[in-house]
């Protein structure tokens, strides 16, 4: 066993590295989606893919994560000693982490299968103290799911089934099918529950080991048994995996002399190929444009504000809300290319995170209609910060989000001007009634 003093160097070794790690390294500034991702918008809305699907690098925020000064070490060993007001002691931290060592020796010493492995003891240690707090957004990433986390967003290639997905509820949650992905084909819709993987049911299991499940190399084969709202039953779905690219931006001419533009995720490539599409549109002169963010499961809470400043000229577009009760405003940038075109926003229940942002931003500015049905819910805010030694990352809710006119979204989303659902006879048929409405308004008016 260690000697007190060692015990009591490591001990406040330990709280300064692991805590200075967490709090203090590369927070994320830009914004779940899904979940909003302080430039990843969050994703606890997050992709089906070789992980989360989001790229993630220090100084990047999800549409939940605020870009602030980072707590310091002194202010949280102080919380963390539960010492108030005071300065935090040597001795009060050598006597917070006695049980923890005590703990620890124990297992390393007489647990029977020696030898144990200590990174995963580690690692266990600080997805316990996440999952302590009660938040289903804040949670640790290992490494191979952190690195996963991040292929989305940079639209890097991954493996798997191609959808968006909500690993925060009882079930992992369908939140919507990538385009033209076998997720898409094999008929899955958003608030689909996958209860259980090739017969083996995920009643209990933790939604980010649910999804690793999911994934796999391409070829391969998955079958997934589905609880749907309006089916009796539940029915199994076998999906075949493959290499999917997640895209960013499409845009197109409509009749009519509409524009067209269907934006798939919040990345690192999104604003520059917005941009792009939008000039190349905009020569034509069309009467009106339609955004469509229809199953759009979120990504970088910077990207969403500069997405949204394509569409407003100036002002409010979103406040933070921190723990203190302070907030931040963020305002849209100046020198948007399609600021004052008559413009429809097409949303579903698969629009998340920085979608809501945008969707929410042009709602409450009257900038534009909302078309379509209630969208996801995601209004939280997630810091995403990379641990010392390549040991993955954690992801903590750091704020929740509010639209121009302090609405809350959190769990309720945003109700479109106009209702439109579409139904299976509707997708059958090749019919998309939620885009005819759209359209009716920009010619009508009404």
């Amino acid at each position: 066993m260690k000697s007190k003093t060692f015990l009591i160097i490591i001990s406040i070794l330990l709280a300064v590295i692991v805590l200075t790690g967490i709090f203090s390294a590369g927070f994320f500034t830009g914004s779940l989606l899904s979940t909003l991702d302080r430039n990843p918008i969050a994703q606890s809305v997050a992709p089906l893919q070789s992980l989360l699907s989001t790229s993630v690098t220090p100084g990047q925020t999800l549409p939940d994560e605020k870009n602030d000064s980072p707590v310091t070490t002194p202010e949280i060993l102080k919380q963390v000693a539960g010492v108030g007001d005071q300065e935090a002691t040597p001795q009060d931290l050598e006597e917070l982490f006695i049980p923890f060592w005590q703990t620890w020796d124990l297992v390393k010493n007489e647990y029977v299968d020696q030898p144990v492995d200590e990174v995963n003891m580690m690692r266990g240690a600080i997805r316990g103290m996440l999952e302590s707090l009660g938040d289903q957004h804040t949670s640790y990433l290992d490494p191979e799911m952190f690195e996963q986390a991040n292929a989305q967003l940079k639209g890097e290639e991954y493996e798997g089934i191609g959808a968006w997905v909500d690993i925060t509820g009882e079930y992992l949650t369908i939140i919507a099918p990538m385009p033209g992905s076998p997720a898409e084909k094999a008929g899955l819709k958003p608030n689909d529950k996958v209860i259980a993987i090739d017969g083996e049911d995920m009643t209990g299991i933790d939604g980010e080991l649910v999804r690793q499940k999911v994934l796999g190399p391409k070829g391969t084969k998955v079958k997934l048994t589905i609880l749907r709202e309006g089916v009796g039953e539940p029915f199994d779905v076998e999906i075949e995996r493959a290499s999917i690219i997640v895209p960013s931006v499409e845009g197109r001419m409509l009749e009519d002399n509409i524009a067209y533009i269907n934006l798939y995720t919040f990345g690192d490539d999104t604003t520059k190929d917005l941009k792009e599409t939008l000039n190349k549109l905009m020569a034509e002169q069309p009467k009106g444009l339609i955004l469509d963010l229809r199953n759009n499961g979120g990504g970088y809470l910077d990207t969403a504000i500069d997405v949204v400043s394509q569409f407003v000229k100036d002002g409010v577009v979103m406040y933070e809300e921190y723990g203190d009760g302070s907030r931040e405003t963020f305002e849209a940038k100046k020198g948007g290319l399609a600021t004052d075109i008559p413009l429809v926003v097409l949303i579903n229940g698969g629009s998340a995170s920085a979608s809501e942002i945008v969707a929410g931003a042009i709602q409450d500015r009257g900038r534009g209609k909302l078309v379509g049905e209630t969208s996801f819910g995601k209004g939280s805010v997630q810091s995403y910060v990379e641990l010392e030694n390549e040991q993955g990352a954690v992801r903590v809710t750091i704020a929740r989000w509010l639209t121009p006119n302090g609405k809350q979204i959190m769990g309720v989303g945003l109700q479109p001007d106009f209702v439109v659902e579409i139904t299976d006879a509707d997708i059958q048929a090749n019919l998309d009634p939620q885009l005819e409405r759209a359209i009716q308004w920009l010619l009508e008016g009404k």
